[in-house]
């Protein structure tokens, strides 16, 4: 690939969401409630035309997109991040019902979307997922219909919520689904390797793997739990990857577009380290069918890789900005504190500090642009250039980060302190949409099955 440069249009664009996100968002960010969606300024987002951006960009732009915003607002990054994650299957893979009805809403900001992959037993090792699609013969009872509408034909209400679902949790700092798992897409339909759950995320003791089973000619039953999805339980509707045929592996995972008033969906908050919506979903013989699917039967994985490996380098993204707003703070702070008879950029121990900071950041915004600009190009090595920019940048905000906290000192670490903020928001992107172990293990994978082609 060669060097790569933004245009000075692109800039100016980058510099007009700072200051949107500034102006504009930073205060409605503000009023929002931890753990709670803030539909305010989700709704923001849409009058300003960032969430139709999403449909209608490359991957490049959806990485400058990200990094502006993260530089002056994590809450707006994550809440932008979130709606395309979840929606983008359905405007990737949905059928044109699916889509008219969905899309228009999420890019208003009228509709909260949701990506659910994550299980208790299933996070990095997204083929080993086990909520159950159940035949009505097996899974049918009293609790639901046995017959059901086609979802592309009934009326829902309009931002519907999971029955008796609360939300009084934080949740991690970014893209959904910690820990999600993540396997190359030029494999035929890969199992990566488990990576250990985030430390702190409580689980229910008893938890229950998704499987969908069939429910007559072409209805299935979802039954079981997902867990750590963001916007849970306050999202409108979820993409849910449920397994369809038992012991397939991920040749077995279907996608199904599941609205939030399903009867048996229920959720509950989790409660995490970061301040945005994050919790679980119960699923008791939630009724869905073929006007549900997403992509085709047994076929979902390829859904979740296509949507991750188009994401991934824009949580690289999101580091970057937050990397960037710690480096200008450290610069600020230590041309301007006095220490030991000078500034602290005097000090060589300090400015060299800095110099790392600033160099690991530039070195990681490149490889996520590369990698962007590949995935845009229709590359044939997207999975490893997309692992490679996450794994980069994301280690490399919670390096700069970390060193700048350390060159504040104790005042970086008071609540409301921009660098207190940052230090809680930097830590989830190394687990979620994979983990950076998972990264590794792509990568790894990708280098030796070129070396092994003929």
């Amino acid at each position: 690939m060669t060097a790569f440069s933004l245009e000075p249009a692109q800039l100016a664009w980058c510099a007009e969401l700072r200051a949107l996100a500034a102006e504009r968002l930073h205060p409605l960010a503000d009023k929002g409630e931890p753990g709670h969606v803030n539909r305010a300024l989700v709704a923001e987002l849409g009058s300003l035309g960032l969430l139709g951006r999403l449909f209608t960009s490359g991957a490049l732009d959806l990485c400058l997109m990200r990094e502006s915003l993260a530089y002056a607002c994590t809450e707006a990054e994550t809440a932008l991040a979130l709606q395309g994650l979840g929606a983008h299957p359905v405007h990737a893979y949905g059928t044109e019902a699916q889509r008219a009805r969905w899309l228009p809403r999420v890019t208003a900001g009228t509709a909260i979307a949701a990506f659910a992959l994550s299980e208790p037993g299933a996070g990095s090792d997204a083929a080993a997922l086990e909520l159950r699609a159940e035949a009505e013969t097996a899974a049918q009872d009293d609790r639901a219909p046995a017959a059901t509408a086609p979802a592309a034909d009934r009326v829902l209400p309009a931002d519907p919520a999971p029955t008796g679902a609360t939300a009084s949790a934080v949740g991690p700092a970014s893209t959904a689904d910690p820990a999600s798992a993540v396997g190359p897409a030029s494999t035929a339909d890969p199992a990566p390797p488990a990576d250990p759950a985030p430390t702190g995320a409580t689980a229910p003791t008893a938890a229950t793997p998704l499987t969908a089973a069939p429910d007559g000619p072409a209805r299935w039953r979802l039954t079981g739990e997902k867990c750590w999805i963001s916007n849970a339980p306050e999202a409108d509707f979820y993409t849910v990857f449920a397994r369809t045929t038992p012991g397939a592996g991920a040749r077995g995972v279907t996608a199904f577009l599941v609205p939030a008033d399903r009867p048996g969906l229920t959720g509950r908050a989790l409660d995490m380290l970061s301040p945005h919506p994050i919790g679980a979903l119960d699923f008791d013989a939630v009724p869905v069918t073929a006007g549900d699917v997403l992509g085709e039967v047994d076929r979902g994985f390829r859904v979740a890789m296509g949507t991750l490996n188009l994401f991934r380098p824009s949580v690289g993204a999101f580091a970057v900005g937050m990397a960037q707003a710690a480096l200008d703070a450290t610069l600020a702070h230590t041309a301007g504190r006095d220490a030991f008879g000078g500034k602290l950029r005097d000090l060589q121990a300090v400015s060299h500090q800095v110099a790392e900071m600033a160099l690991r950041t530039e070195a990681a915004r490149l490889m996520v642009h590369a990698a962007a600009s590949a995935y845009d190009a229709d590359a044939p090595d997207v999975p490893r250039r997309s692992a490679m920019a996450k794994l980069l940048a994301t280690e490399t905000a919670q390096y700069v980060v970390d060193t700048a906290v350390q060159l504040h000192g104790a005042r970086a670490l008071q609540r409301g302190h921009l660098l207190e903020h940052l230090y809680r928001e930097v830590r989830a992107p190394r687990i979620y949409e994979g983990a950076s172990e998972v990264q590794r293990g792509i990568i790894a994978k990708e280098l030796y099955a070129r070396q092994e082609a003929p």
